[in-house]
């Protein structure tokens, strides 16, 4: 990585899938940016409430043997994962003590794909306990302000992958939206 990629994060996530398809960045390279960031960000928002690191790097090394000639439309982008969502063997709490210590035996569909397709999960993202509110904030793991201004919420349910993407700590995540159902 070049001295001018240390503001790799500022990119878009197209931005860095172009660098990672012309190899101009590794995967390796993304995930030590967000890393970065995630770890310069973590004590004002609280965004990313778990971080799988070892997991991620695994994912980037059998990247190449998945599909060497097509590694993903994501081609190793990492990507954070909404608290409400399981992830195999990732801490998943659903933002409720009752499940402080839950770690799934499976992942989601939506992580099926995502990994299918070449994303990295590097972590959890804050939520409501349930998903149920309009503030991120629950017994678990505390709240998760608007990065812009911390005086502000993030919104709910989805805030702590909001908070995420606004500050520069992931170029992609996953959200839900219930109400309409």
């Amino acid at each position: 990585m070049t001295s001018s990629d240390n503001d790799l994060w500022k990119k878009s996530a197209t931005d860095v899938v172009s660098l990672l398809k012309n190899n101009e960045i590794s995967p390796e390279d993304a995930l030590n940016s967000n890393l970065k960031r995630i770890e310069e960000t973590h004590n004002s928002i609280n965004a990313v409430i778990t971080v799988c690191e070892d997991r991620a790097r695994k994912q980037i090394k059998n990247l190449n043997t998945i599909n060497k000639d097509h590694p993903g439309y994501l081609h190793g982008l990492p990507v954070v994962i909404k608290d409400l969502t399981n992830v195999k063997d990732v801490r998943t709490t659903y933002g409720s003590q009752i499940y402080e210590n839950n770690i799934p035996e499976s992942s989601d569909f939506l992580v099926e794909r995502i990994e299918q397709m070449g994303g990295i999960i590097i972590g959890k993202t804050n939520t409501p306990e349930f998903g149920a509110g309009s503030q991120t904030f629950n017994k678990v793991f505390g709240a998760t302000p608007n990065p812009w201004n911390l005086d502000y919420t993030a919104g709910g349910s989805s805030g702590g992958t909001a908070s995420a993407l606004a500050s520069g700590a992931a170029w992609l995540g996953t959200g839900s939206d219930l109400e309409g159902l």
